[in-house]
């Protein structure tokens, strides 16, 4: 059963607790990652069957392949991920940077140059669930950006055939190539290259520990996204909150697996008892009720507060993933919300809207690293480069103040490179 907990009247420590996130599976990760560099497909097959039980004939996803599961997944299906794929373009196109340029003193001018990167790895978890909202989450932003190369690594299933749902959504954002490749192995693939996977320049995308620690062993190598940690959302609710409505939110998260985390945050202890008891009705409903209740059981806590001004501190504290705003008039908080990934605001807006329709990227800052961390987006996808022209007279003005300072700093040659030029 969640635990309720008393603001104030609890350590801090208990409050603000993470539950256990990870095991340490670094020196499994660098076994897989050094087979993969020396051996290539060859690693890659042997891990296919070993993890996934499959006997590939092939890593590339073919044409042929595609089509067979497009045709598969139900017509309704199809328009919703349409829907679903034109609302994340719509959230996404917003968030495109321009170069610029600075030219407003004669003789010089500087600027940013705005670049796309040129090949990306995406990570698509398969094992208990399906995830085509992570393909369409990740990939539209790429595609955006103008990456001229996006690539998807998924497990395959036992059969050797990645799920029809996952290739219906890459053909609809445009996937350039699918390899079917699960786990650290695939990490490593897609960071070093073997004789069928191209090596990209950044892969992003959620997964288990070992892909985890795989993107944080690779890290340097290429670009990653973030380490991201079990699913969490918090709810902020007050007293006129429906506790149906809050239970079930919480377990929208709560299923996801075992290390989940769920936290209520509330000022109303006859709110708290409300929902601690609708969890219990809820979770018996639940095709996924073993790891719901163990993620309730272990990582999901109510917080009663005396008050929405101590709720938000907490939250702020906290810096969830995922922020439900349960009160009436939502925008009146929304600038006191300092730290979260991704914010639901209203009654009538629960997380799974942004998981897959409302168009907001649901690849998001986990384990409180939303303190500094934001969700993923265009930016990710972009690189870019400062550039500086100055001319002989533009130079000659400041040449002796550029010295000076590099003096300060002790760096002759850097003082002289500018001075040089005028002797």
């Amino acid at each position: 059963m969640i635990k309720i907990m008393k603001y104030g009247e609890v350590s801090k420590d208990e409050i603000f607790a993470r539950g256990e996130t990870s095991f340490d599976v670094a020196d499994i990760v660098t076994n897989i990652i050094e087979n993969v560099k020396q051996n290539g497909d060859k690693a890659l097959f042997e891990y296919a069957e070993k993890f996934d039980k499959a006997k590939l004939s092939s890593l590339e996803v073919t044409e042929e392949e595609i089509e067979e599961a497009f045709n598969k997944v139900e017509p309704k299906f199809i328009e919703i991920i349409k829907t679903a794929a034109q609302n994340i373009r719509n959230f996404h196109e917003k968030q495109v940077r321009n170069s610029f340029i600075i030219n407003e003193q004669e003789g010089i001018v500087t600027g940013q140059k705005v670049t796309p990167i040129e090949k990306v790895g995406l990570y698509v978890p398969g094992g208990t669930a399906a995830y085509p909202s992570t393909v369409l989450m990740d990939s539209i932003p790429a595609k955006i950006a103008g990456c001229s190369e996006i690539c998807i690594a998924t497990p395959p299933s036992a059969d050797g055939k990645v799920n029809p749902v996952i290739l219906a959504a890459a053909k609809i954002a445009g996937v350039d190539r699918i390899f079917k490749m699960g786990g650290a192995q695939a990490i490593a693939a897609l960071a070093y290259g073997t004789q069928t996977v191209p090596k990209v320049d950044k892969i992003v995308g959620p997964g288990n520990a070992f892909v985890a620690e795989a993107k944080r062993q690779v890290f340097g190598r290429v670009s990653i996204d973030m380490i991201a940690g079990p699913s969490e959302i918090l709810v902020i609710a007050d007293g006129k909150s429906n506790p149906k409505f809050v239970a079930a939110d919480l377990l929208s998260q709560a299923e996801h697996d075992k290390m989940a985390s769920v936290v209520l945050v509330t000022d109303s202890m006859e709110l708290a008892v409300k929902v601690q008891a609708e969890i219990e009705n809820q979770l018996k409903a639940l095709p996924r009720e073993e790891i719901a209740r163990t993620s309730i059981d272990n990582n999901g806590k109510i917080i009663v507060a005396d008050n929405i001004a101590d709720v938000i501190d907490v939250s702020n504290e906290i810096a969830p993933e995922h922020l439900e705003l349960c009160v009436d008039n939502p925008f009146d908080y929304l600038d006191k919300i300092k730290n979260a990934g991704s914010i639901f605001m209203g009654r009538y807006c629960p997380e799974a809207l942004g998981d897959y329709y409302a168009g907001a990227n649901h690849t998001l800052p986990t384990s409180g690293t939303a303190r500094f961390s934001s969700p993923l987006s265009v930016d990710d996808f972009v690189k870019k480069s400062q550039y500086t022209y100055y001319t002989k007279d533009a130079l000659k003005k400041v040449a002796e103040d550029v010295a000076f300072f590099a003096e300060k700093e002790g760096l002759t040659a850097h003082a002289r490179s500018a001075t040089i030029r005028f002797e």
